[in-house]
């Protein structure tokens, strides 16, 4: 913008924080969004394609433009550009017809178009930590509540709300949870719901941003990673993920008892960039052969191991073997269970040897 950009390993939707655009000049860029190559049927079987079980699309981010027809305020993608089209409801639509569950994601705290809302300190001045009631009665009530109602009652089933940066007492995170209660009884909300550091007020835990805990936590929990460094789409970023690197992501996730929430930024026409297509591409052919060491898959009982990772699922361990020792022997330490088969997950027909010392068995 104006000569100046984003520097690469800081977030590219965040532009209009970062370089401080004025709200005037950021709306005017906004009448020129125009997605023409927006796909819904090739991203959703993209998606599938990778292995995804559920898709969630950015309803509104924290620039405060809704990325669907929003009756609540003009500064949507139906009022304010010249595209015309609901991409939140043609990805509903099309998640239902392809079988993957469908959610969106909403900056609920966070909206920088918004005099009274959290975040604009260059064109406005106010600090809603230190005047709760205008945050709540301009703005929550406003915008905020009322968006996220339409949202819940005019894109049919919703399997998930996926909220950002948490908001400030547990009382208005209560809210929020129980417009999603009331209007989608079955609909998960998200662990940034509420106020960090304080009760969980989600059906779960999220990470930090790309974080990823040691080992397992208490709660059901699920981690949000990027293709690259960014969340929305730079021309700059080119450090994408390879598939050998997001296969042991997951695998490691999985095995720790999460989910990964993997993130794709589209470009400014709606399309997928080409990285990413391939590396999800890739991702889905691992997937279609050892799926079953993923989905419905526990954590691995055992601590940290040398050569990779453990998921576990009935009487069956997986074991991921990413680090094979130099002489081929594995050996996995802890297990009391009677081994009744090693197989090579694919290969049932191609047994492995395998034998007993003490509690290890190689």
């Amino acid at each position: 913008w104006n000569g100046r950009r984003v520097p690469v390993g800081e977030n590219a939707e965040w532009v209009m924080q970062k370089l401080e655009i004025p709200v005037a000049e950021y709306r005017e860029l906004a009448r020129g969004f125009n997605p023409v190559e927006f796909d819904p049927a090739r991203w959703v079987a993209l998606a599938k394609a990778a292995g995804m079980r559920y898709l969630v699309f950015t309803s509104k981010h924290h620039d405060g433009f809704a990325m669907y027809d929003s009756d609540v305020s003009e500064y949507d993608i139906v009022d304010w550009t010249d595209f015309d089209r609901d991409p939140l409801d043609e990805l509903a639509r099309e998640c239902r017809r392809q079988g993957l569950r469908f959610g969106f994601y909403y900056s609920h705290r966070e909206d920088w178009d918004e005099p009274f809302a959290y975040g604009n300190t260059w064109d406005f001045d106010f600090d809603p930590e230190q005047d709760l009631e205008d945050f709540e009665r301009r703005y929550l009530d406003t915008k905020a509540k009322p968006q996220l109602r339409e949202l819940l009652t005019g894109y049919g089933e919703i399997a998930l709300v996926w909220f950002d940066r948490g908001i400030y007492t547990q009382r208005q995170a209560r809210d929020f949870a129980q417009i999603v209660r009331g209007l989608q009884p079955d609909c998960l909300i998200n662990g940034r719901v509420g106020s960090y550091g304080q009760e969980l007020l989600g059906d779960y835990q999220n990470t930090g941003d790309n974080m990823m805990p040691p080992g397992g936590i208490e709660e059901y929990w699920e981690t949000p990673q990027t293709l690259n460094e960014t969340w929305g789409y730079s021309q700059f970023d080119t450090e994408w993920k390879t598939p050998a690197q997001v296969i042991r992501r997951l695998v490691e996730i999985v095995s720790k008892g999460g989910n990964y929430l993997l993130n794709v930024g589209p470009d400014g026409l709606g399309r997928i960039p080409q990285a990413s297509v391939d590396t999800l591409t890739r991702v889905g052919e691992w997937m279609e052969v050892n799926e079953d060491s993923i989905y419905g898959t526990t954590a691995s009982p055992f601590g940290p191991l040398p050569w990779g990772f453990v998921t576990v699922k009935g009487s069956s361990l997986y074991l991921h073997v990413f680090d094979w020792p130099s002489d081929g022997v594995l050996e996995l330490t802890g297990l009391r269970s009677e081994v009744r088969s090693v197989s090579p997950l694919g290969e049932p027909s191609r047994p492995w040897s395998f034998g007993r010392e003490g509690n290890t068995v190689t």
